[in-house]
This record gives C-alpha cells, structure tokens and sequence, in this order.
C-alpha cells in the first residue's frame, strides 16, 4: 500500500478529523496487538479508509479505547476498532509479506529477505484464515512483477493487477454488496498504482528503473494527460461507492475520495510549476 487514500484535513470538521485519527490509531493498536511493534510498521491511510468504508456498511459494534504510544507519550490517544479492524490489519501483514518476498525474489534486495522472514509466521497463519484473499495477493503480485519485467506501458494492462488485488480485499463477505466492492476497489487500486508510478518518475528515471511512463513523459501535455487518467479512474470509483447505503462517517468517507486522494497529486503538481518558474 501507498498512503495516497487519506483525508484531506483541513476539509474535515474537528469532530471528523478526531473520528478519523481515532480509527487510524485503532488500526496501529490492532497491529501491535496482532503482529508485535512489526506489524505497526505497516500502518497506512489506505488500510484506515477500508476500516471507515466497511464499518460504515456493515455497522459492526465498535470498542474505545485510550492509550500512549510511542508517536505520542505525553497523551493518551483516542482509538476506535472493531472486527472490521482486525481484518484489515491481517491484510496490512499479508499484503506488505508478499511485497518483500517479491522484493527478494525479483531484486534481491536485503530488505525483502529480512521482511519476508519477519512476517512469515504471520503471514502463513492469516493466509490459512483468509485463503481467496491471500491467493489473489499472491497470483496478482506475481502478474504485476511480470508485466513489470516486461516492460509493459500499456495503462490499463499494467495497473490491472493492483486493482484485482484491491478489488478483493474490499470483499470483506461474499454477500450482495461484493459486487459492487469489488468494481470500487478495482479502480481504486488501479488509481493508486497509477498515481504511485506518476509520482516516482523522476526517481526510477534517475535509477533506471521500471516506470510505464517512461516513454510518454517526455510527449507535449503529459502532465495534463495523466492528471485526466487520474481524475477519470477516482470517478469510476466514486460511481461504485455512491451505490452503497452508507451512512455512519459518510461525510469523511466523501472528503476522503473527493478531496483527500487528489492531495498528493496536486501538492506535486504545484511544486513541478514552482520549479519550472
């Protein structure tokens, strides 16, 4: 995961800001709780917007609690988790081991093997819980690495795979909303892929490495180009989420993928024009 689904804050009203810290800090506490102080190091907004989407649908009774921690010793922090928490912390694990394991299979780099053995364990035991989600993390990593080797520029082809694995993860019961689920976190996941590579260019251009926009970034109008694919996968997925009966935390669930998701966007955009001056 990336961190790119995230609130944009100074949208939300305070209550909203201190509802949506709470869930965060539920799920970092969840992880520590589940999977030790490594677990936390795999704490993302993204994973957070899952916990707000799916509690929000499904409506499970929530806990409270407060705790300090090592961000914040000095106070107590507020943290709201439920069975939707644990679940999407057990993802957060699964998700970050098959990452490694690929960062060693395809790149040998050291960081993979030390993060693939740190999280086997783990990893082995969630995956026997939830067996269709880890299957499709595994198989659609697998194709992505593949494709990347490759060398595949073809958009839709390259970040289909991250959106399948997303899509899946969505589906928290296989009931009459997963289909709907699925199509939101297909674009979703193909929009954070997008988005990752957009903003990393120059970096994988200065290390020669993998980036389907290689080619076209130099092309008149890239930019504006990339900021329309953008703008046009979020909308796909915010026709899929209008479709489900939400309604607990809806207003930070809509400043999350109206607003919150183009902010890494825009804040890179800004500071290209600034350095073009």
């Amino acid at each position: 995961m990336f961190g790119y689904v995230m609130a944009n804050k100074p949208e939300l009203k305070v209550r909203e800001f201190d509802r949506y810290k709470a869930y965060y800090c539920g799920l970092c506490r969840q992880l520590k709780k589940r999977n030790g102080r490594l677990g936390q190091l795999t704490l993302t907004y993204d994973m957070t917007f899952l916990v707000l989407l799916l509690s929000s649908l499904y409506e499970p009774e929530e806990q409270e609690e407060r705790h300090r921690c090592l961000v914040h010793p000095g106070r107590k922090q507020r943290m709201v988790y439920n069975k939707i928490t644990d679940y999407a912390a057990d993802m957060n694990v699964l998700l970050s081991y098959y990452h490694f394991v690929d960062d060693w299979e395809d790149e040998r780099k050291l960081s993979g093997l030390c993060g693939s053995y740190a999280f086997s364990r783990k990893a082995k035991k969630i995956a026997r819980r939830y067996p269709r989600q880890a299957g499709v993390i595994k198989m659609q990593l697998a194709r992505l690495a593949e494709l990347e080797k490759s060398g595949v520029t073809d958009l839709d082809e390259i970040s289909r795979p991250f959106g399948e694995l997303m899509s899946e993860l969505f589906v928290y019961e296989e009931d009459a909303f997963m289909h709907i689920l699925r199509r939101f976190g297909f674009f979703i996941g193909k929009y954070i892929y997008l988005l990752d590579a957009f903003l990393d260019l120059e970096k994988d251009k200065e290390k020669g490495s993998y980036n389907p926009f290689k080619e076209t970034c130099q092309q008149s109008g890239f930019e504006e180009r990339m900021t329309h694919i953008l703008d046009s996968t979020a909308r796909q997925a915010v026709i899929e989420f209008e479709k489900l009966p939400l309604d607990r935390d809806l207003p930070i669930l809509r400043n999350i993928l109206y607003e919150g998701v183009k902010v890494r966007l825009l804040k890179y955009l800004q500071e290209e024009r600034r350095s073009d001056k």
